[in-house]
């Protein structure tokens, strides 16, 4: 019923679960993962104490293919099982039971001195067997933060066929040291579309505005607020009501950009806008 990537940057410090499926939901049941330890995706009858008991094993040392191991011998229905791990140093195990709905399936690479990527894709009901392939070619290919990579993996299983009985809900979970809100947890990406009639692209909508929200430009992508540019906001405050007399703008833009939660994208004092954000403004609020 679903079908998932789970996958590491040993670079970027970051391990996460990309999954998608004709079930609601599916974020609340399938993705687990830990900084430094390691990443689950449990699925096909999921047996959900997978993902804790898991990442509990291979904060050990345990690798994916140990931890695999010992969560599969004490379970009597683990041919009804998929899971996907990929561990700390990038090792990675798949399993796809014999009692798994077809086409089930899944592949693996770890990382090594050629890569620093480890992954494990898995699906069962799919389409066809060209979907873990699909999903495998373009994570391979796709260059970027491991967020991108994983979506981008999921979004070709899904267009290559996905799920055989539709689309319903997509996830993507993603952890790095400090990686949270404010440095404090290491829940990075954390984005889920519940019930969607076409969910994985939403998700790649989401992963978008994470970045516009939280992500920082470089300063050749900031734009001055001067000419047209101051123009193009003005009337952009004005429509939306902030700016009442042109005297205000400075006042009326700082209110406007704090409403907006963009406070970390301007300069305090109103000389300047990263460009990602003046071009959502202008399409959000320009007719």
């Amino acid at each position: 019923m679903t079908f998932s990537i789970v996958a590491c940057d040993l670079d970027e410090k970051s391990w996460g679960v990309a999954v998608a499926s004709k079930f609601p939901a599916v974020g609340a049941v399938v993705p687990w993962a830990q900084a430094d330890v390691g990443a689950v995706a449990t699925q096909s009858f999921a047996n959900t104490s997978f993902g804790p008991r898991g990442l509990a094993m291979m904060a050990t040392g345990l690798s994916a293919y140990e931890t695999l191991a010992r969560l599969l011998e004490d379970d009597p229905d683990k041919e009804l099982r998929q899971i996907g791990l990929v561990d700390a140093k990038g090792g990675s195990a798949t399993f796809s039971g014999s009692g798994c709905f077809g086409w089930a399936g899944g592949v693996t690479g770890s990382a090594s001195s050629l890569s620093t990527s480890g992954y494990a894709i898995q699906g069962n009901i799919l389409k066809s067997d060209k979907v873990v392939p699909a999903m495998e070619k373009k994570f391979l290919e796709t260059t970027g933060s491991l967020p991108d990579r994983l979506h981008a993996a999921l979004l070709a299983g899904d267009r290559t066929g996905g799920d055989k009985r539709g689309r319903q809900s997509a996830a993507i979970y993603v952890v790095k040291p400090k990686g949270g809100y404010g440095g404090f947890i290491d829940r990075w990406i954390d984005y889920r579309v519940d019930d969607h009639e076409d969910p994985v692209p939403r998700l790649g909508e989401l992963l978008e505005l994470h970045d516009l929200y939280f992500g920082k430009s470089p300063e050749s992508e900031r734009v001055e607020i001067v000419g047209k540019v101051k123009e193009q906001l003005t009337d952009i405050l004005t429509t939306v009501g902030y700016l009442k007399k042109e005297s205000d703008f400075k006042n009326a833009f700082t209110e406007f950009i704090g409403n907006e939660n963009f406070e970390e994208r301007v300069d305090p004092d109103g000389n300047w806008i990263d460009k990602p954000v003046l071009k959502y403004l202008e399409k959000k609020f320009t007719k």
